[in-house]
């Protein structure tokens, strides 16, 4: 069973105008190589080239938020381009001329206003590891399903995450350790 995934990344946003009509929203979806925020017991990266098969092969889109009633545009479509650069997941859209996009997408980017970005994904491989005493997870492969925009940065439920971490703690964590997890969940819980 697949579990949707969504990660948040402090990256590169703009407004790219044709003619001094903004007609493009480009930046990073998310970078490579970059630790993230705690999601909930454990820090992530993306290793370069986890989202290469996704990007050639995958049906994209772009979303305002997550939303799927804002599509801002589609791979599939040729409205959505994604690469892999050397900074991260690179993309450029040609956002709808539409009264919404230019009122709520577009002029919030150009002022600054909204400059983040996320990503949904599955998780195809990836590996663990404890490192100083933090577990690191490493994304290897990602089908990507959007790209987005986003006014607040801020991830889903940790369920998904903390049941990534705990499916890697039972088999790399001593079960002298395990309290920590139980804790954990606990707390994730009673904070919901």
């Amino acid at each position: 069973m697949k579990t949707r995934e969504t990660r948040i990344a402090t990256a590169e946003l703009r407004v790219v105008a044709a003619d001094g009509t903004p007609t493009k929203i480009a930046g990073h979806a998310a970078k490579f190589d970059s630790l993230s925020e705690d999601l909930g017991g454990f820090r992530e990266r993306i290793a370069p080239g986890a989202f290469a098969k996704s990007i050639q092969s995958g049906d994209i889109r772009a979303l305002w938020n997550h939303d799927a009633n804002i599509v801002l545009g589609r791979n599939k479509a040729g409205t959505l381009r994604l690469s892999e650069d050397s900074a991260g997941l690179a993309f450029e859209v040609d956002a709808p001329d539409t009264q919404l996009v230019r009122d709520m997408v577009m002029a919030p980017i150009a002022r600054g206003d909204v400059n983040q970005c996320s990503f949904g994904f599955y998780t195809m491989a990836d590996k663990w590891a404890k490192v100083d005493g933090e577990w690191i997870r490493t994304l290897l492969e990602c089908e990507l399903f959007d790209v987005s925009p986003v006014t607040y940065p801020a991830y889903p439920s940790t369920d998904v995450a903390v049941r990534s971490l705990q499916a890697a703690q039972a088999s790399a964590v001593p079960p002298a350790e395990l309290w920590r997890t139980d804790l954990m969940r606990r707390h994730l819980e009673l904070s919901q």
